[in-house]
């Protein structure tokens, strides 16, 4: 079993939670969110906020509480191969409800197909907030463009 290795961000003030699955190697290596640089999250939020690309973590992390957006992981450990969602086995969910409790976040989005059926399957029945699912930044996803993935993910940024 693999735990999740980092925890989530978010602040009093953040208004969406964007759940992933699992993290992958790169980002469990990191110790952060989308550490992959073929990953497309970090363009994309950047694109729909108009700001620059952060870079660090310490640049993604005051990008995120500027813009009110919480991160976290459905799963919380599992079985998994590498990075491949494909692979998640026996997965214990982790518990958002410190997130909902100490937020303003009344709208979740799950990055991923994945990410949506494990939030339906073991979060929705407690935190009782459907999430949107939007098509992911993964670069497993190649058949979205960049473009393509800006334009469905706008809907994070309009409320």
């Amino acid at each position: 079993m693999i735990q999740h290795p980092f925890p989530p961000l978010y602040d009093a003030n953040s208004e969406i939670l964007i759940l992933g699955s699992f993290p992958s190697v790169k980002s469990r290596e990191q110790r952060f969110f989308y550490g992959h640089p073929q990953n497309r999250f970090w363009r994309v939020l950047a694109a729909i906020y108009a700001s620059p690309t952060p870079e660090t973590i310490e640049e993604k992390k005051a990008f995120l509480h500027q813009n009110h957006v919480a991160l976290w992981d459905v799963i919380a450990s599992c079985e998994i191969t590498g990075s491949a969602d494909s692979s998640i086995k026996n997965a214990v969910a982790n518990d958002l409800s410190p997130i909902l409790s100490g937020s303003r976040v009344a709208r979740i989005f799950v990055n991923g197909g994945t990410a949506k059926k494990l939030y339906d399957r073991y979060i929705l029945p407690s935190a009782g907030i459907e999430a949107t699912v939007l098509p992911s930044t993964s670069p497993a996803n190649a058949a979205w463009s960049l473009e393509r993935l800006i334009e469905v993910w706008q809907i994070i940024n309009r409320g």
